[in-house]
């Protein structure tokens, strides 16, 4: 697998000059039936959960399309929830790319929203109408260019990509997007009847960068207080996030940080009461679970990924230099992130006590 930070210089360098060097595609009549699609998503977790309810709209619209991810390896298992994925494959395992690259489709929908190598990969790829954001050279790589934008939620952004299908993807943020593995949900049973059985809240302390990290001692704090309220916690993340997991479930709570699948994450998530997270892949499973989440925002764009709806709580300074992060990208801080890290947890507590006390919906 290659190195995140080795892939965004090949992109500057490589990307650019083949975004310029390539011709650009012919625009052809086209018609959108029996459709065999191709959807690329590179990146993290948190942007392909958001687009579930995007592939859920393509399957609802025509249930015999055919649809096929490229995606990489830290976000492949998100499309084991999305049940109208056929098949996925990974473009940092090269035969599986390569693979992906040999498929005959009628349509590439490239969802990445600044990197051009997608849209060359997208260029390259078989398929008469090609479908992307316009953000930079990459639009040159289309037959279908998107205007993207920075305001809105992200999945609403995605959900652009589909006019030139004649698709309307209507968001409903109380909608279940995603679908749980039968094997998941028994393993998840299985780590967490020894020990919560009944009420608990789902911590995840970590994050994809160190600025959007609230920390583990303040989420410790938060524990102690759910554990004052009659819930446990359940911390889930991955290994690196087994230290402060200890710290956070102490003798009382569960740390399963780095013992599940993501899958598994997603099914001990939708047992749970409520989710206390940063922006992260985390949250938004939760949110596409319709489980009740706390979410600390900074750094990122509360605009673009803050869970919406009224089962959701987002806290956030609102600094004059927040936000920051534009594109994957966050600029070094010189005030140690106090954008995130000035959030209390008697404020995280008082929110997290504000939604467990709303009725359950039955979930």
């Amino acid at each position: 697998m290659l190195n995140i930070r080795l892939m965004k210089l090949l992109d500057s360098t490589v990307g650019r000059l083949a975004a310029f060097l390539i011709p650009s595609p012919l625009r052809r009549n086209h018609t959108f039936e029996n459709i065999s699609l191709l959807i690329i998503r590179s990146g993290g977790i948190g942007d392909a959960v958001l687009l579930a309810s995007t592939i859920n709209s393509l399957k609802n619209n025509n249930p015999n399309i055919c649809i096929t991810i490229l995606a990489e390896q830290r976000n492949a298992g998100v499309f084991s929830l999305i049940p109208g994925v056929d098949a996925v494959y990974r473009y940092d395992h090269p035969c599986e790319f390569f693979q992906a690259l040999r498929g005959r489709y009628n349509v590439v929908i490239d969802t990445e929203q600044w990197y051009r190598l997608s849209a060359v990969v997208a260029r390259l790829v078989s398929a008469p109408i090609k479908i992307g954001f316009d953000t930079n050279e990459r639009r040159r790589m289309f037959t279908h260019g998107i205007r993207y934008d920075l305001g809105i939620y992200e999945t609403g952004n995605f959900s652009a990509l589909l006019k030139p299908l004649g698709v309307d993807c209507q968001l409903d943020v109380g909608i279940v997007t995603l679908s749980l593995p039968p094997q998941s949900v028994s393993k998840a049973d299985q780590l967490l009847q020894p020990h919560c059985s009944d009420l608990f809240v789902v911590i995840y302390p970590g994050a994809s960068i160190a600025e959007k990290r609230w920390g583990g001692e303040r989420f410790s704090a938060v524990a102690k207080q759910l554990e004052s309220g009659g819930y446990r916690e359940v911390v889930v993340g991955g290994k690196e996030d087994r230290p402060a997991g200890n710290m956070i479930a102490g003798s009382a709570g569960l740390n399963l940080a780095g013992m599940t699948t993501l899958a598994e994450t997603a099914a001990v998530i939708a047992r749970s009461s409520l989710v206390i997270s940063g922006d992260s892949g985390v949250l938004h499973i939760a949110v596409g679970l319709n489980i009740p989440t706390v979410s600390l925002f900074g750094p990122s764009s509360e605009a673009k990924w803050a869970p919406q709806g009224e089962k959701h709580i987002v806290l956030n300074r609102h600094l004059p230099c927040s936000p920051c992060a534009k594109f994957g990208t966050t600029p070094p801080c010189s005030i140690n992130a106090s954008c995130i890290r000035d959030i209390t947890s008697d404020e995280v507590m008082a929110a997290a006590e504000r939604l467990l006390s709303q009725p359950p919906d039955g979930k």
